[in-house]
């Protein structure tokens, strides 16, 4: 496992930037391809990510996921894999060396967490971290069987790893975390900016943290804002596709390594995430911006 981090650490060039009408590299067993972003730090976006690829498998679609944050993965504990190692092999008739993503609640995971110790800092420049992630996606056999949707859970941000993100592969679409409060918004309407500059369909946008439900007397409060991600999709005639309350319970679960969606399946909270997953397969489905 050490020899497959330094392989990535090696990488000291980064591919270069392909142009926003470029024709990106498909990923061979992935039919489509989708991030989920906030731009901004904070707003759960991973734990979005996670529930929602959940979701999408539960609803009988071959689904993966790609934690693109080599900075600070979360996904490996959010999935119940913290300390696993992800295997390889050797294609002979194509000559080539693959990663094995890593499995668990019937998701294909890959993550830099799953190449290097727990707890150890990643200390790359961009050209390095940027050259790390299109190893995780082009090097890794994500098919037999193929994938119906991959679920690639971005980094914060919109500097270089972000943008050479967005131009790797053919993306299907981005779906947009936020939260209700102004300081969020901005960030997230920045990286909606940069998805819209390099040809990335906006596919929707999700309000996490959007109310807080008092457990023993109903009482909603709205603590961080009301109505932003409403009127964020509203300025860029996107569909919000859902409204995720704040609570304790999905905080927990992400934290025990069992996502509520796979924990509580019946719970209100899975349900959203449920509704929302629904909404991106059938517009997947019903998309002409298919991965081949």
């Amino acid at each position: 496992m050490k020899q497959k981090f330094e392989e990535l650490k090696a990488r000291k060039q980064a591919p270069q930037a392909a142009g926003p009408t470029s024709m990106r590299q498909s990923l061979k067993g992935v039919k489509h391809i989708v991030a989920v972003s906030s731009a901004k730090g904070g707003v759960g976006k991973s734990t979005c990510a996670v529930n929602l690829a959940l979701a999408l498998s539960d609803l009988g679609m071959r689904t993966g996921i790609l934690d693109a944050d080599v900075y600070g993965p979360s996904v490996p504990r959010m999935l119940n894999l913290l300390g696993e190692q992800a295997g390889s092999g050797f294609d002979e008739e194509a000559e080539k060396e693959y990663l094995l993503p890593v499995m668990n609640y019937n998701l294909k995971c890959m993550s830099i967490g799953f190449m290097i110790p727990v707890g150890k800092a990643v200390v790359w420049r961009g050209p390095v971290a940027v050259g790390a992630l299109s190893q995780m996606l082009h090097k890794v056999k994500w098919g037999e069987p193929d994938l119906d949707v991959l679920i690639v859970d971005f980094p914060p941000g919109t500097g270089d790893i972000q943008l050479s993100l967005s131009q790797m592969v053919p993306f299907a679409g981005a779906v947009i975390i936020t939260t209700p409060q102004d300081v969020a918004l901005e960030d997230v309407e920045r990286g909606l900016n940069m998805f819209q500059k390099v040809n990335v369909p906006i596919l929707g946008v999700v309000e996490n943290m959007s109310y807080y439900k008092c457990g023993k007397c109903g009482n909603v409060d709205h603590v961080f804002g009301s109505h932003g991600g409403e009127e964020l999709s509203r300025a860029h005639s996107l569909p919000l596709l859902g409204e995720i309350p704040l609570d304790i319970a999905i905080r927990k679960r992400a934290d025990e390594g069992k996502p509520i969606v796979v924990a509580e399946p019946e719970s209100e909270h899975s349900k959203v995430y449920a509704k929302i997953a629904a909404k991106l397969k059938d517009s997947l489905e019903n998309s002409v911006n298919v991965v081949p």
